[in-house]
């Protein structure tokens, strides 16, 4: 690749740090330019919703790398700065400052955004999402100190989190959730009773097959949430979780193939050439599945980065990770790996009402994905089982004498 012209990173999250760390570790000394949209040092996002809004961890904790690392690795980061234009066929970005870049490669972690509520009221001035620090801190100070009324519209990961840590402040909390249980569609009817139990168990009144209507502005700065059963519930603090939209628009502006995300080969390259994706935004073929895929996990941008990277140095790379992700609410530590489908059967090892168990879901007997709740140490042989898509006996899925590993092979 021309000396002269650098990599270019879009997106100042996880998975665009890891890659100028990787380009750095893997020998590049080339020019590197990160451009990020925030006016923040890259960042994770689990302790937006986790340590930090518990009030545990201090707000630098969420930070990729220090200041100093960047200047160190001699990449240019690019702070409160916006790719505007993507000029693929010119190998050219245009930022929102009026400046061009060229490059000789470009990485695309444009991440999500929250998904927006459809109802009247939902852009009322104090209704709080979360998906960026400057969001953990508004939230952070609605929430310390107690004493408040929170409705949550949305019982999906974001949502029972916040849940957990606005208990935690000593707040009531109401949840409203349309589907059955929460993390329905995620988990299914029974896996996610587990989640609706461990709230009620902790005080949390939780709404299921509810839909809100309209958030109307109440007297002394308050909200009625309007749903169609309850005429307002009272609230001081609304946070709405409902899920993320991937950031697609600089890349089907550029017209790069689209499809839930920016498109990609199991090399992580996209339709143009010399563009890769990864993170958040990055729909890109799986070889295990043999379907493209995008997960919107921590652990997907942690190491779907390194791969971009390598990638674009030109190694062989085929990015085949078993998804995988996890959540810490209460007294409740949970760990998942796999893709579970809707007709899948559930199977468990361990104590379910105790909440110190291993769900396995099943097709054909063959395992499609676990999940370890408060039992560690399982990730491992849990992933290799499904990567192994052998048919496993059901009784010695769920005999707890059975050691996994045995069923690995």
């Amino acid at each position: 690749m021309p000396a002269q012209e650098p990599i270019v990173i879009v997106g100042g999250g996880l998975a665009g740090a890891k890659v100028s760390e990787t380009l750095r570790a893997e020998g590049y000394d080339g020019p590197v330019v990160l451009v990020a949209e925030e006016a923040e040092l890259p960042y994770e996002r689990p302790p937006l919703s986790k340590g930090y809004l518990l009030g545990k961890d201090a707000r630098e904790s969420a930070q990729v790398h220090d200041a100093g690392w960047y200047d160190e690795q001699d990449v240019d980061l690019r702070t409160g700065v916006r790719a505007a234009r993507l000029d693929v066929a010119g190998h050219r970005v245009e930022l929102d400052t009026g400046e061009t870049l060229g490059y000789a490669k470009l990485l695309l972690a444009t991440g999500a955004s929250p998904r927006r509520l459809p109802v009247p009221g939902a852009d009322l001035d104090g209704v709080r999402y979360l998906r960026t620090l400057p969001d953990a801190d508004r939230l952070l100070a609605d929430l310390s100190g107690g004493g408040r009324s929170v409705v949550i519209v949305g019982a999906g990961w974001i949502g029972l989190e916040v849940a957990a840590a606005a208990r935690h402040h000593g707040n009531e909390v109401t949840v409203v959730e349309p589907q059955p249980t929460p993390l329905h569609a995620v988990l299914g009817a029974r896996m996610g009773a587990v989640f609706g139990r461990l709230h009620r168990d902790h005080g949390v009144e939780l709404l299921t097959d509810a839909t809100v209507r309209e958030i109307r502005p109440a007297e002394g700065g308050r909200f009625a949430v309007v749903t169609d059963a309850h005429a307002g519930l009272p609230a001081d603090v609304v946070v709405v979780g409902i899920g993320a939209i991937p950031n697609v628009g600089l890349a089907a502006a550029a017209g790069l193939d689209v499809d839930n995300g920016v498109v990609a080969d199991h090399a992580l390259r996209t339709s143009a050439p010399d563009v890769f994706v990864a993170g958040d935004v990055a729909s890109a073929f799986h070889p295990l599945y043999g379907r493209y895929v995008r997960v919107e996990h921590w652990a997907n941008a942690l190491n779907q980065g390194p791969a971009a990277a390598r990638s674009m140095l030109g190694q062989d790379v085929s990015y085949e990770r078993v998804p995988y992700f996890y959540t810490d609410q209460y007294d409740l530590g949970m760990e998942y790996s796999g893709l579970a489908a809707p007709g899948d059967t559930v199977v468990c090892r361990g104590s379910v009402e105790d909440r110190e168990f291993i769900a396995f879901w099943l097709s054909d007997g063959r395992v499609t994905a676990g999940m370890n709740v408060n039992v560690w140490d399982v990730t491992g042989p849990i992933q290799e089982l499904i990567r192994s898509r052998r048919q496993v006996p059901v009784a010695s899925l769920t005999d707890p004498d059975t050691p996994l590993e045995r069923l690995v092979g």
